[in-house]
């Protein structure tokens, strides 16, 4: 399914096959010389044909298109292999960036000390041996991750990607992954949330060797949102976002009433 939410602005359904997410959101903005296209999908064939049908439809030029990826979970980056060409830029923050590289099928030796490392992690805090096991055997990185490593083009706080009548500013929100990236319009008051901030369900928040403090960092992020002027919000899972302001407070609420 594709929706124009603004124009040059369009939303492609990628549906996610036996996985509670049900899809992804991928934005694609239309600019005058390049596209972006914002998050991809898992590496498999359902995911790719939706992907490629929409695109067609919106006759995109991948030559003339750039991507970027919100964070490393394997929903978000798995097609940038399929979909990247000689002359595409892969926009990612440096931590997530940094770990997608490690987890690439072709570097097996990465894959398995990341995979290791978070069996270590889940042990260390209490998770029964068979459920480790059972979750590093069907994690999405082994089977769905992007397949070859990626020479990424490194963004941080404040960075601009322009596109068409588009100016997006880089915002950092760590929380969901070490690294998550969310973009934000100034002008038109958009925020592309990723993961970050999804309406009718909660983000998770894991338990990484990568991250003193997540759920600290995923609520900092929250309050950092919170003082930007926001008029819509595209999240990367579920519905699109009018009052992210409440959406957050939502978030707050749930995660301060499991703590106490």
């Amino acid at each position: 399914m594709i929706e124009e939410i603004l124009p040059n602005l369009y939303r492609i359904e990628i549906p996610l096959p036996r996985n509670p997410l049900k899809y992804l959101n991928s934005y694609l903005i239309k600019g005058r010389e390049r596209n972006l296209l914002i998050d991809t999908g898992f590496n498999q064939e359902e995911c790719k044909t939706a992907m490629f049908e929409g695109l067609g439809k919106l006759e995109v030029n991948l030559e003339e298109t750039d991507l970027f990826v919100t964070h490393l979970h394997a929903d978000h980056t798995g097609l940038v292999s399929a979909l990247v060409t000689d002359n595409s830029k892969v926009y990612c923050g440096e931590i997530d960036a940094n770990l997608i590289n490690r987890c690439v099928s072709s570097n097996c030796c990465g894959l398995s000390h990341f995979l290791s490392e978070m069996h270590e992690i889940l042990a260390l805090h209490g998770f029964p041996l068979q459920e480790i096991d059972n979750a590093i055997q069907e994690h999405p990185a082994r089977k769905q991750n992007i397949g070859r490593k990626q020479d990424f083009s490194i963004v941080k706080e404040n960075d601009t990607i322009e596109v068409g009548d588009y100016i997006f500013k880089c915002v950092e929100t760590p929380g969901h992954s070490p690294g998550h990236m969310c973009l934000y319009e100034t002008k038109k008051e958009i925020l592309i949330s990723g993961d970050h901030i999804l309406d009718e369900i909660t983000p998770i928040i894991k338990i990484t060797k990568w991250a003193s403090d997540p759920l600290g960092d995923f609520l900092n992020s929250l309050d950092k949102i919170y003082q930007m002027e926001i008029s819509l919000t595209l999240p990367a899972h579920r519905r699109i976002i009018k009052n992210i302001y409440q959406r957050i407070y939502e978030l707050k609420l749930h995660h301060e009433s499991r703590l106490n």
